[in-house]
């Protein structure tokens, strides 16, 4: 457990380059690719300031998801991303003025309850293991 605030800093980075991103698209208005190269296209949309900075956000935001990896099991950290869409729901609601209808928010729900109970599951690499060996007795040793 002490290294979720790692694991939430890679959810709330993960969160903030998916918000970054759709700012800098919406920026940009709808996308075509009609009468222009592609690969120029392309390179515009990436060399935008808000997808430019949304992507580097994802680099630092895998960067931290790397070093959490190094400390704790895969089948404890991986689930707690799904924390991502909460706060990408929550916050694309009040920046963008995006829908948060009652299905969304019982699945927000489920995914919150899903979480908590996969964090009371894990345990870190670094936590001692707890396993018992027989002892074996020295007159079992002479027979």
């Amino acid at each position: 457990m002490k290294y979720i605030g790692f694991i939430l800093f890679t959810v709330m980075t993960n969160a903030a380059a998916q918000l970054m991103l759709k700012h800098g698209m919406m920026s940009m208005g709808p996308l075509s690719f009609a009468g222009v190269n592609p690969v120029l296209k392309i390179l515009q949309i990436v060399f935008s300031p808000w997808v430019f900075f949304g992507l580097l956000t994802f680099v630092v935001s895998m960067a931290s998801h790397l070093f959490v990896l190094s400390k704790v099991e895969l089948s404890f950290a991986y689930p707690f991303l799904s924390l991502a869409y909460v706060a990408v729901a929550v916050f694309a609601y009040f920046v963008f003025r995006e829908d948060l209808n009652a299905l969304r928010i019982a699945g927000i729900a489920f995914i919150c309850v899903g979480t908590v109970l996969i964090a009371q599951s894990g345990r870190a690499h670094d936590e001692p293991a707890t396993v018992s060996s027989p002892t074996v007795q020295t007159s079992e040793l002479t027979r």
